[in-house]
């Protein structure tokens, strides 16, 4: 039977939204889609109003399409309490204790679920994108930042305070440039796509992209092709950590950085391949939904809540632990 939820993924300037229709297991259609801004310069108050008016809009654009939407699920950045529903702390976004779950469903008068917008993603990847066939999948977003969703049958584990999957704050080069997070040397610092873009510029003495470096490195631009040789390195290091640590059966890599395809995922499995001592080696590939996984993310989330509502006593389904 299908069922309809709605779906919103919130990101630091743009909200992407959908209603979207499940069909069993792996049938997730996307009915209607929609974007916003995000106005954070408007404050907190003003970003957690819109993306309520915007869920109320998309329930009442379910219905004047004679569909009815039976539960909203939202991702969001920073540190998420997904058990009770609270956006703890986003920078980009300005929350602090938003109980986000609540508002949403006093508003709508539907079960609402509240996810972290990587894990969201993971989950997405997981179950309907790149990974769908492997029950152990890692997957991995690396555009301005870089994080991780460790998703094991179908759910994705989020550490005991809701703070796992920072495998972007993995230290890979202790002597390495300072990174946000205040350590020196963070996977982050070297191999996010703004990092890639950055080293060049303070080398090249200009400005370029991550999709630029590995273009000019393809070309063999001397400069490009150091940072990017260096850019590989930190990451097949970073993911033999990931490696030891979750024994994936595939690591799917998102992200701006991913764009840049075989460039990237072949260098990547030939590093990672003369690492492996003891370990199994796992599949490396690209993820496939792109940035509508943060959104499908968002409707399992949805789905997931409603199926906990239909079987409260069955610990074995999807979404997050």
């Amino acid at each position: 039977m299908t069922q309809t939820v709605i779906a919103l993924d919130v990101g630091g300037t743009g909200i992407k939204c959908a209603l979207v229709g499940a069909d069993g297991d792996t049938r997730h259609t996307v009915l209607h889609s929609e974007r916003h801004a995000t106005g954070r310069e408007r404050g907190s108050d003003a970003v957690v109003a819109t993306i309520l008016d915007i869920a109320e809009g998309l329930a009442e654009t379910a219905r004047a399409k004679g569909l009815d939407p039976r539960a909203a699920g939202v991702a969001v950045p920073g540190v998420i309490d997904e058990r009770n529903g609270i956006a703890v702390w986003a920078a980009n976004v300005g929350f602090r204790d938003v109980p986000l779950k609540a508002l949403l469903e006093e508003r709508l008068g539907l079960p609402a679920a509240l996810g972290h917008d990587v894990r969201a993603g993971g989950l997405a990847e997981a179950r309907l994108g790149a990974g769908r066939d492997h029950s152990y999948v890692l997957v991995i977003p690396i555009g301005t930042g870089i994080a991780a969703a460790n998703v094991v049958n179908g759910q994705v584990y989020t550490g005991a305070h809701g703070a796992a999957g920072e495998i972007g704050h993995i230290v890979v080069r202790p002597d390495g440039p300072m990174c946000g997070c205040g350590q020196r040397g963070c996977l982050e610092a070297i191999a996010s796509a703004s990092a890639v873009g950055r080293r060049y510029g303070e080398q090249a003495g200009r400005p370029a992209t991550a999709e630029e470096v590995a273009r000019l490195a393809a070309e063999g631009d001397a400069i490009a092709v150091a940072v990017w040789q260096e850019t590989i390195d930190a990451l097949a290091d970073g993911l033999m950590t990931g490696i030891a640590l979750f024994d994936p059966a595939v690591i799917v890599l998102g992200g701006g950085l991913a764009e840049a395809g075989e460039a990237l995922l072949a260098p990547l499995r030939a590093g990672v391949h003369a690492r492996v001592t003891f370990h199994r080696e796992p599949t490396i590939t690209r993820a496939a939904l792109g940035d509508e996984a943060g959104c499908l993310g968002a409707a399992l989330l949805a789905l997931d809540s409603l199926h906990a509502l239909d079987s409260p006593h069955d610990d074995s389904s999807g979404g997050t632990q």
